[in-house]
């Protein structure tokens, strides 16, 4: 294992890895995720003079809690737990990083999700206080488990378990061994590709920030391996696909009479010149100009906004895909994997709404094939998904969709659910 982290950490030099980390923090109630993030704005001197006073006033000569510093709300504070998530940021001499800080507790497991879509790793914390290390096999939470997997699903592409509150154990040594081994065994059940696993203890500051002083453990910190990860980037080659978020009109900000296509470009690249196609129209058309931040430019590739000005008028909206020619094929069925969020559970034949890219369509559930165990990982029958449940499900929308698998990309392959009824988001639909 140390092998491969001092080579995650070499890695870092490499030039792919300037722009800024979007990473979060996550796992089950009072891991210390709050207080992790504390302790890297502070050991990085993120923290405001005022907001250093306040704390230490609060401290009374204590020790400051560091978990402060994420929770923002009132509810926050006075229950001593973390209910909304909470952006921070902060910089190194290396790189610049944005924190999720996402909710431990099972009924906010939406808040994460939230968290985890856009994110280029996740930090999932174990508190190895709360596991028998002493076992011949350590069982972890049920959080740690169904966090991993959410994180799995949505495709985050770095996953990096926290073992925290080192400090608190006798035998750190041992016991980080031996839950080492269980997430390992874990990960490998369930598919995911663990980058790193490093002890913490993030109220002491050990191997947070610092590389840890310790005979059993000779791999980076926490922070080195964060500063090596690789930050997302959609796919540039193949075809190419944008989803329409707005339609400047009759020269609206652009000095000219033709309208101007904007939306963020989902997967490959624009130039003028290049033919394209309007879904769900089939309209066709040939690019004149490709504007990005109000200036006209040679191209534009996938993670960029951009605007299109085509050769001729069609009738385009809020909502309407533009891809290369014959690329996409919109369909009105398919499978999926739902993750339900809902209190209400999600049911076979009931309509609800989806949102795909930027288009809202009716759609309902067909048939639910089966939900994921997170304690074994195994499928199992279900005639209804219930809260914080992940299922495969066969889903018919209303209008056809040009949908993609979420393996090869987020946004073609990614639909929100929202219930009709209460205008609540019930769900996440992940396009298998």
């Amino acid at each position: 294992m140390s092998a491969v982290l001092n080579t995650i950490v070499h890695d870092s030099e490499v030039d792919t890895h300037h722009r800024a980390l979007r990473f979060l923090t996550a796992g089950s109630v009072d891991d210390g995720k709050s207080t992790l993030i504390g302790r890297l704005l502070f050991d990085s001197r993120a923290i405001l003079a005022d907001q250093l006073d306040t704390l230490e006033k609060r401290a009374a000569g204590a020790p400051i809690d560091l978990s402060l510093l994420t929770d923002g709300l009132e509810a926050e504070r006075e229950q001593g737990i973390t209910i909304d998530v909470a952006y921070r940021y902060f910089a190194t001499k290396k790189r610049k990083f944005i924190i999720a800080d996402a909710p431990g507790h099972e009924q906010y497991t939406r808040n994460m999700v939230t968290a985890a879509a856009g994110s280029d790793a996740a930090v999932v914390l174990v508190d190895i206080t709360k596991l028998d290390t002493h076992e011949p096999e350590v069982t972890l939470l049920p959080q740690t488990r169904r966090h991993s997997l959410l994180a799995h699903l949505l495709r985050v592409p770095s996953i990096v378990f926290a073992v925290n509150k080192l400090d608190a154990v006798e035998q750190p040594g041992p016991a980080f061994a031996a839950v080492s081994k269980a997430l390992g065994k874990f990960a490998e059940q369930a598919g995911i590709t663990v980058t790193a696993i490093v002890p913490v203890s993030a109220l002491r500051g050990d191997n947070v920030t610092q590389p840890l002083d310790a005979d059993w453990y000779d791999g980076p910190s926490l922070l080195q391996v964060l500063e090596s990860l690789p930050g997302v980037q959609e796919r540039v080659e193949g075809q190419l696909l944008i989803p329409v978020q707005y339609v400047a009109k009759d020269g609206e900000g652009t000095g000219h009479n033709m309208r101007t296509l904007w939306g963020r470009i989902a997967h490959g690249q624009v130039q003028a010149g290049d033919e394209i196609q309007v879904l769900p129209s089939g309209q066709k058309a040939i690019v004149t100009e490709v504007r990005r931040a109000g200036e006209t430019v040679a191209h534009s590739v996938a993670g960029e906004s951009a605007g299109l000005v085509l050769d001729r008028q069609l009738d385009v909206s809020r909502g309407d895909w533009i891809v290369t020619p014959g690329s996409a094929s919109p369909v009105q069925a398919f499978e999926a994997t739902l993750a339900w969020l809902d209190t209400e559970p999600a049911q076979v034949g009931r309509k609800y709404w989806v949102r795909h890219g930027n288009r809202w369509v009716q759609a309902r559930i067909t048939a639910i094939e089966h939900r994921l165990d997170i304690h074994t990982l195994l499928p199992k029958d279900a005639e209804q998904l219930n809260v914080n449940e992940i299922g495969h499900v066969r889903i018919e929308v209303q209008a056809a969709l040009p949908v993609e698998p979420y393996a090869s990309n987020r946004v073609g392959g990614s639909l929100i659910v929202v219930d009709p009824t209460s205008n609540r988001t019930s769900g996440a639909l992940l396009v298998r």
